[in-house]
């Protein structure tokens, strides 16, 4: 922390509570959220910090001053919380920008226009973010993170002043990925459920009158919590249009979308591009891409293994896992293939000792009672047309159309 001398340390504290009340008399969205960000560790935030930390007695200022007291109990805890910053402590700069934050939704809503949602918005963010990390400092403590779930209780809050009539409801979607976030990251998805059933169903709310950023948000969560469901058909609709309007330029949050948008796709059917998997690096999935293409269940299962913590943590693991079915298919049709090309008259009999063979022949070692009842799974699954004769251990195939495709529905379906 560099030296600060007194009289410097009060100019730049006078001078950030003229800006911030000049930015509220003023209606000014965008300065008012260039103050509020200080977890940016912009340079005047830090200078701020090391004025309030010499002159600690910024209050007196606050409460001297007209202009400044009618914001007093907003600018203290706000200060507060940029001190505890500032030295490291997260959990004092949490709970200290905890009361702020109060203290201006209360302000937020006594004003009558919406002049200053994005400020708003930034307080929901920095909420979000600062009791993630004061968490980590309680953990690393050894004691028990609760700053995130105590976050996640003003969110709602904040919802509820948003969620009625007027031009403030525009802002409710931005709350609710803010909720989505904070509820991913505690493990608690199933409160997600609740402000769902708000934005779609309540007549107030309008889904395209909400910013493109904010749907696009809102349909990539939703689209995970469908995938989390196995509703494939829903969660395509919803990250395909997370994908379809998310900004190109964000080549992250693209590669974000297609970690969940590619299992779904899988799981109807539909194979990605190599060139797809290259440009966003999703190098985990190039071979089970492959996999699937040449029914090759060995690769796929050294696929899943070597990229399982992977999978696990995104919560795709299942869901890829239960693609060894349309592996089975792929397998079946290229024997038949090469039969039909040795004995056409026979190609729609497949003996389960071929079949066998085939698997051990990829390193899988199966027994014809277990071939026999993967094969039961696949007619039932409609993957494959045909019956099993039984006691001549035989596929008999469909002379038509033996191989259904999905065309774009799930397995089973």
């Amino acid at each position: 922390m560099a030296y600060v001398s007194m009289g410097e340390a009060h100019r730049r504290i006078t001078e950030f509570l003229n800006r911030f009340c000049d930015a509220v008399s003023l209606q000014d969205s965008s300065t008012l959220c260039r103050l509020l960000s200080f977890s940016s560790n912009s340079a005047s935030h830090l200078s701020l910090a090391d004025a309030l930390n010499v002159f600690q007695d910024a209050s007196s200022l606050i409460r001297q001053s007209d202009k400044f007291s009618e914001y007093g109990e907003i600018l203290t805890h706000l200060f507060r919380s940029l001190q505890s910053y500032r030295v490291g402590n997260l959990v004092e700069a949490y709970l200290a920008f905890e009361k702020f934050a109060n203290a201006f939704v209360q302000e937020f809503r006594n004003w009558e226009s919406a002049w200053a949602l994005e400020a708003l918005y930034v307080v929901c963010y920095e909420v979000r973010i600062l009791a993630e990390k004061a968490d980590k400092e309680l953990t690393s403590n050894g004691k028990s993170p609760e700053k995130l779930k105590a976050a996640g209780s003003l969110l709602m809050k904040v919802f509820g002043v948003l969620a009625g009539k007027g031009p403030k409801r525009v802002g409710a979607l931005y709350v609710t990925c803010q909720l989505f976030k904070t509820y991913f990251k505690l493990g608690t998805v199933n409160l997600c459920r609740s402000v769902i059933r708000s934005i779609e169903t309540a007549r107030i709310f309008d889904f395209e009158e909400f910013p493109k950023r904010d749907k696009v948000t809102y349909m990539y969560y939703t689209g995970r919590l469908e995938v989390f469901n196995e509703n494939f058909p829903a969660a395509d609709t919803k990250l395909s249009y997370a994908l379809q309007y998310c900004n190109p330029k964000k080549q992250r949050n693209i590669r974000m979308i297609l970690k969940y948008l590619i299992p779904v796709k899988l799981s109807i059917g539909i194979i990605p591009k190599d060139e797809l998997l290259q440009k966003y690096n999703l190098h985990e999935y190039i071979n089970i891409v492959q996999a699937l293409r040449k029914g090759d269940l060995r690769l796929l299962r050294h696929a899943l293994q070597e990229h399982e913590d992977r999978f696990l943590r995104s919560g795709v693991y299942l869901v890829l896992e239960k693609l060894e079915l349309q592996v089975y298919q792929r397998l079946m049709k290229k024997i038949y293939i090469i039969q039909k090309l040795s004995d056409p008259a026979r190609a729609h009999q497949l003996k389960l000792e071929v079949i066998a063979k085939a698997l051990r022949w990829l390193e899988i070692d199966m027994d014809l009672d277990e071939v026999e009842c993967i094969m039961t799974i696949l007619i039932y699954k409609n993957l494959v047309k045909g019956y099993l004769a039984h006691k001549s251990k035989v596929v008999v195939l469909s002379k038509q159309d033996p191989f259904p495709k999905l065309n774009g529905k799930p397995v089973g379906s």
